[in-house]
């Protein structure tokens, strides 16, 4: 028999609400703390930018249990992903739940010996409180805290009426209407941003980048959607995978002139089709040592604006301010009203006690977490969310799911805490070694990886089904319907 446990979740985004629903599922008593007045973490409209929508299709941005409605277009967006959130919250009985304007401040091993964590909650405007429950699920993901930046001279800029800004604050477009513009960065939210900013009327936008990176676009050749290419498990196989037989490797080491191949046409089609050579964007390194999560969609009109000086791009960073003019590494100085720092967010968990957290994370910053949710010397916690990729939603809903039947003892393949320190020194040394692509975001990316990553998940919970028909699994990208079935191919339980 599984008792039944009281279970925090921490975070009401994508992941903490996909928590949320498997530990309910199960017969927990669920508690969802949220430090923002609203659900959906990225997608609570006052941290969205103007015209940010998915990078991924709706059919691969969606739960199992719900499709996108019909009515949305292909790539939803920000409003749209958050009302999809918050109908799926309200329908599973989640948004009740869920405490609001409550930041979770630090947390301890309970006092009275029983399993779980002892949590310090601060509501707004209230005294901080301690709470115990039996488990805790932490959904912060890798976009909790703004990474903010501040260079020399910023005082002076501010004082002079410069303003400055991390991307997510970016939420009236109407500012930098006559204004000069300089976008920190090249991210996909940097290329919205500057591309926005020309649409809303800045006089001027500049885009100051370290490097060029490769960019896929909606659709290659203006014919394929790129889901076709990037997210079918044929395109993932032409990667080495970690746990390789020495038969995988020997097939991967006489199909290397093919995939190259492979890859050097798409690196043409792309440079042709985005003007990379006549923008002076097309990066130096091969496009298949980067594909992870920091592989951005272009923002449509990006190229086209770059090439045609409407956006300045300029390589290098910020030095410094000097008045109304910020001086880049490269010894350039840019005219600006409006500097957007689209520069990231920062990795980590505040408030887990500093014994616990370097048990998490290693020195280089690489995390130890096995299957990428559960770290066997953190007991009683889990991590939804954290093993991001392109197909997040699901990535979130299979690592609930794995995690509550964790949690539970009840996973088909029970790790040991030596199976899984074991696993994770393997996965680390993979990363560090033969893909080092793969430890961006402090190793926590999946991409290219989703079927393996999914493989793995599904075995452990015992599910009986597991893929399509070979050729359907081979060309097509993960199809939600199907993992709910797998889902429930699983065994199934309750607690009481």
């Amino acid at each position: 028999m599984v008792e039944k446990k009281t279970v925090c979740v921490i975070g009401a985004g994508v992941s903490g609400l996909a928590a949320a629903k498997a530990f309910r599922e199960r017969g927990h008593n669920v508690t969802v703390i949220e430090r923002s007045h609203d659900l959906g973490g990225v997608w609570e409209p006052s941290r969205s930018y103007p015209d940010v929508q998915t990078q991924s299709p709706k059919e691969l941005y969606r739960y199992t249990s719900k499709p996108m409605p019909e009515a949305y277009p292909e790539w939803p967006k920000g409003p749209q992903v958050h009302a999809y959130l918050a109908d799926y919250a309200r329908e599973n009985g989640i948004t009740r739940l869920i405490r609001f304007d409550t930041s979770v401040t630090g947390m301890a091993r309970r006092e009275d010996g029983k399993p779980g964590w002892a949590l310090t909650l601060a509501p707004k405007g209230q005294p901080e409180t301690a709470e115990s429950y039996d488990f805790v699920a932490v959904c912060t993901g890798q976009f909790s805290d703004k990474n903010m930046l501040s260079h020399p001279g910023q005082d002076g800029f501010t004082a002079a009426g410069g303003q400055v800004m991390h991307s997510s604050d970016y939420t009236d477009p109407s500012i930098v209407r006559g204004k000069r513009v300089v976008v920190l960065g090249f991210s996909k939210s940097a290329t919205d941003i500057a591309v926005n900013a020309v649409k809303s009327g800045a006089s001027q936008v500049t885009i100051v980048y370290r490097e060029a990176v490769w960019r896929i676009p909606y659709f290659i050749g203006g014919l394929i959607n790129f889901k076709r290419i990037l997210y079918i498990r044929a395109q993932e196989k032409m990667f080495p995978g970690w746990g390789q037989t020495a038969m995988a490797r020997i097939n991967h080491a006489i199909a290397r002139p093919v995939v190259w191949a492979n890859w050097r046409a798409l690196e043409s089609l792309l440079s042709m089709q985005l003007k990379l050579k006549k923008t002076g964007l097309k990066p130096k390194t091969p496009i298949e040592t980067g594909i992870n999560c920091s592989v951005p969609i272009v923002t449509p009109g990006l190229y086209d604006m770059v090439a045609d000086g409407r956006i300045k791009a300029i390589q290098g960073t910020f030095d410094h301010y000097e008045g109304k003019t910020v001086a880049l590494s490269g010894g350039e100085r840019v005219g600006v009203d409006i500097a957007v720092l689209a520069v990231g967010w920062k990795l980590g968990v505040p408030f887990l006690p500093e014994e616990y957290r370097r048990k998490l994370v290693e020195p280089d910053g690489q995390y130890r977490l096995y299957r990428i949710i559960a770290n066997p010397d953190l007991p009683d916690m889990g991590f939804v969310g954290f093993n991001s990729s392109f197909c997040t939603v699901l990535c979130a809903e299979l690592a609930a799911n794995w995690l509550v039947r964790y949690a539970d003892g009840q996973l088909a393949k029970q790790p040991t805490p030596a199976e899984m320190n074991d696993n994770i020194e393997m996965m680390l040394n993979w990363k560090r070694k033969e893909r080092p692509a793969a430890g961006v975001y402090g190793g926590l990316c999946v991409a290219p990886y989703h079927f393996k990553h999914f493989d793995e998940i599904l075995d452990d919970i015992g599910a009986k089904e597991r893929k399509l028909n070979p050729l359907a699994e081979n060309l097509s990208p993960p199809n939600a319907d199907a993992y709910a079935r797998y889902l429930k191919s699983a065994p199934q339980y309750m607690a009481a």
